[in-house]
């Protein structure tokens, strides 16, 4: 990841240094750390910095969202929210101030590095889009004389508004109801777990029950952004092959305990593992989208009580890797759809989805130099096969 210079506002002493050290660790540099909104803006008069850290509830007069909004006026430099809380009151209030990100305390470090990454990105777009549209106004202003070359201008123009719109349509259809569900988990199961936390009687199977909801759906949040920051790398032409040494063993085990965590439903994961090497030269993040994709799938798209069968083996300078399912298979008639962004079966049902994970897949083997094939029969299963070059 790129490094930033980055402004923390934290109130809280501890959590600052932690965020300080948690952000270092990953070669940022940080600029400052201000416990109130009056010392943020002062340091910002003094030093730029990329991106700020905000915390919603600080010291002095100027509370987090304030603090924000003068930023968002005076510097347009990109705010993410850091809050302990998740509740409906305050995700009302930050919506107004349009934040880059909203960072749930306690978080994670790749968490925190997704969160800052789709930031940056989201920022860098929203001015490239503005710049665009100043030099377009500004071109129709200059050339009025000049109206049939202006008008080829504005129609070339119109056309490429119309493809990102369109395609900014289907992202808010597929891809924020995905967001609704997840959010809505997360905000009712946090408010029981105040209920229960406050009262004396013994609730640890009611708590741990929400608990696990709430980590399901931030995983499936995670997933989303992550999808929606893949794609915006791809079309930016900013994804990049970087193989280099890594324990497949390892990854192999982070792989099926991540997968298996995220399990909702009664399916479990049968492995077969054939003569691996111990170390490979690959892209691991690249590899494990893939694989990732491949084994969420299977499971989410499996019969409760079934099987998923997921075979790797290495052969003549290649992964060969199997993945088997018996759930609901994909129609003939759609078999060639299957790789679009956005494309979801017809008979997926009330399963939800963004439509995303397949066309990652198809990506990711793209540029490792892979190859990809499959069969499927409807209500029979599906069967997914690649092989990738590594060293």
């Amino acid at each position: 990841m790129f490094s930033l210079k980055i402004l923390i506002v934290e109130d809280d002493s501890v959590s600052a240094l932690l965020l300080q050290r948690a952000l270092e660790k990953n070669n940022h540099e940080i600029i400052g750390i201000a416990d109130t909104g009056e010392k943020a803006l002062d340091l910002l008069d003094e030093s730029h910095a990329d991106i700020v850290m905000m915390d919603i509830n600080l010291a002095g007069e100027l509370d987090g969202i304030t603090t924000t909004e003068i930023i968002n006026e005076k510097f347009d430099i990109p705010v993410v929210y850091l809050s302990a809380s998740s509740d409906a009151e305050t995700l009302n209030k930050v919506v107004g101030t349009n934040p880059s990100a909203y960072v749930i305390k306690p978080f994670n470090i790749r968490e925190l590095n997704m969160v800052i990454e789709l930031a940056i990105f989201k920022d860098r777009k929203e001015k490239e889009l503005q710049k665009l549209n100043n030099e377009l106004e500004e071109k129709v202003r200059m050339r009025t004389a000049e109206l049939y070359e202006a008008n080829k201008e504005l129609t070339k123009a119109l056309e490429k508004e119309r493809e990102i719109n369109e395609l900014k349509s289907r992202i808010v259809l597929n891809v924020s109801h995905g967001f609704k569900t997840p959010l809505t988990s997360i905000l009712s199961s946090a408010q029981l777990l105040q209920m229960y936390a406050e009262k004396d009687h013994p609730f640890k199977q009611k708590i741990a029950k929400h608990a696990m909801k709430i980590e399901n759906s931030v995983r499936a949040l995670n997933n989303l952004l992550t999808s929606v920051l893949f794609f915006g790398k791809a079309d930016a032409n900013k994804m990049e092959f970087k193989p280099k040494k890594m324990f497949l063993g390892a990854f192999v085990k982070e792989l099926l305990d991540t997968v298996k965590a995220g399990i909702e439903n009664d399916v479990t994961i049968k492995t077969e593992l054939g003569d691996l090497p111990k170390t490979i030269v690959s892209d691991s993040e690249i590899l494990y989208q893939t694989f990732e994709n491949l084994l969420s799938n299977a499971v989410k798209y499996s019969k409760d009580g079934s099987e998923v069968l997921f075979k790797l083996d290495y052969r003549d300078g290649h992964l060969h890797g199997t993945v088997v399912d018996n759930g609901i298979g994909i129609p003939k008639s759609e078999q060639s759809q299957l790789f679009d962004r956005f494309f979801r079966a017809k008979n997926v049902g009330i399963v939800e989805g963004s439509g995303l994970g397949l066309s990652i897949v198809k990506k990711c083997i793209e540029v490792m130099g892979g190859e990809i094939d499959f069969s499927s029969e409807v209500n029979k299963g599906t069967t997914f096969e690649v092989k990738i070059p590594v060293k």
